[in-house]
């Protein structure tokens, strides 16, 4: 996905990052829209309760070993497509081909699954958007400008990240410190000890507040001293991560107990307890920032997927096609735009969540399987790999804990992975002999 002239000239990046900016890189990156809603799911709030905080260390220890993993494998092959990259480079093109559908599948269920947050807390804000009919038109509307802005250029997409950034995290502080002194303690009383099994399908569920913090390892080029800076880094942000999310998640039950669970809005309903009706329209506020920035920054990364498929030869040549004024790939950004609007429409927050959870857990599972197989074979590319302590255990670990979270996995969901695996299948099957017949810098993944 990056062009020929910025891969040659990684050799001359300025290594300026260091732990603490890598680590804050990781924070943004990790803390999208996904906290903001899923304090009040069924399966967290309902199932759990004030046993929550369990679910959220479980998945913290597993995010840590998949990230330590990633960082790894991604040091030995740096090479442009990520997962797609060296999960090939391990297995083959077939195993590689299919983690870029599993990324391009969790990349868009996770959008739609965050718009519709982002449309749920604009209707709390302007009562008019509360109908199916105008909330539907909001979210069509808000992907349409987006994919407009990222037709017109990457660096308008990038710019609207960072503005983005700080406004959505002092509204989830200010609940923490305020919500603290208003939390009810019979809220907080464990009436039972939850279940492996029950601890388990709650972690795949929160999957989707960790997920992402292996975008923030993509800048490795730029980063100091790697080999020490990114291990602490990660240990660092996945501390301040989990810490964060599970005060959020001790105030929103503490203060609102019972009425937690099935909340559209869990932390707005928190802070108008807390702080009142102003409170409620701040962190309202809090949220629709951040799921926009959360939207834009998905809209930038996620149909480079399709470019890169149609670039391969697994879609049809048209799909990788270049606005010549703006050099952006506005044919992926479209199909991707209807995509996405129409998950949006026609599903609701929970099912996405578990689509893109089952897609990231299958996507990290042959990462951590790729990263053990290519320590095996000693490869490295990319030169030196990543020292980190306690690599050669990472792997294993974290396939165990990938796995005893998947066996939570209900048959309907495991049927929806499977269709997509049979489809991406049948496209690799049948585009074979037109891949073979590319040019031999546009085989990457033919064979």
């Amino acid at each position: 996905m990056t062009s020929g002239r910025q891969r040659g000239s990684e050799g001359g990046l300025l290594r300026a990052v260091g732990m603490w900016a890598l680590a804050a890189s990781i924070i943004n990156v990790t803390i999208g829209g996904g906290i903001f809603r899923l304090p009040s799911n069924p399966d967290i709030a309902g199932v759990l309760g004030s046993a929550a905080p369990l679910a959220f260390i479980v998945c913290a220890v597993a995010m840590g070993l998949i990230v330590v993993c990633l960082a790894d494998a991604g040091s030995r092959v740096p090479l442009t497509g990520g997962p797609y990259a060296y999960i090939e480079t391990a297995f083959g093109a077939y195993p590689g081909f299919l983690a870029g559908v599993m990324l391009w599948l969790l990349g868009t269920a996770a959008a739609a699954a965050v718009a519709t947050v982002f449309a749920d807390n604009v209707a709390r804000l302007l009562p008019f958007f509360g109908n199916a009919v105008a909330k539907g038109a909001l979210v069509v509307g808000v992907l349409a400008l987006l994919t407009v802005i990222n037709i017109r250029g990457v660096t308008y997409g990038s710019r609207l990240n960072v503005v983005t950034t700080i406004l959505k995290l002092l509204p989830l502080l200010l609940l923490v410190v305020l919500g603290a002194f208003a939390i009810q303690p019979g809220n907080l009383t464990w009436e039972s000890t939850p279940s492996p099994t029950e601890v388990s399908r709650a972690s795949i569920v929160l999957i989707f507040a960790f997920a992402g913090i292996e975008t923030a390892l993509v800048p490795s080029g730029e980063v100091s001293d790697p080999a020490r800076t990114v291990p602490r880094a990660i240990f660092l942000a996945m501390t301040v991560v989990t810490v964060l999310y599970i005060a959020i998640q001790l105030v929103a039950q503490g203060v609102l107990g019972p009425d937690l669970v099935g909340s559209t809005t869990p932390l707005a309903d928190a802070a108008n307890r807390v702080m009142g009706p102003w409170g409620g329209y701040l962190l309202a506020i809090g949220v629709v920032v951040s799921t926009f920035g959360y939207l834009s920054g998905m809209t930038l990364a996620t149909p480079r997927a399709l470019f890169a498929f149609s670039r391969d030869g697994f879609l049809p040549g048209w799909m990788s096609a270049v606005d010549s004024r703006f050099h952006t790939p506005y044919v992926a950004l479209v199909i991707q735009f209807f995509v996405v609007a129409g998950l949006t429409i026609s599903g609701s927050f929970e099912p996405l969540v578990i689509i893109a959870n089952v897609a990231a857990l299958l996507l990290y599972l042959a990462c951590c399987a790729a990263s053990w197989e290519l320590r095996r074979r000693n490869v490295r590319i990319g030169g030196i790999s990543y020292r980190v302590r306690g690599t050669s255990i990472a792997a294993p670990l974290a396939i165990i804990a990938i796995v005893y979270m998947l066996t939570s996995i209900t048959m309907n969901e495991w049927m929806v992975l499977l269709a997509v695996a049979v489809v991406a299948t049948i496209i690799f099957l049948v585009t074979l002999a037109h891949r073979r017949r590319l040019p031999a810098s546009q085989r990457r993944a033919t064979s």
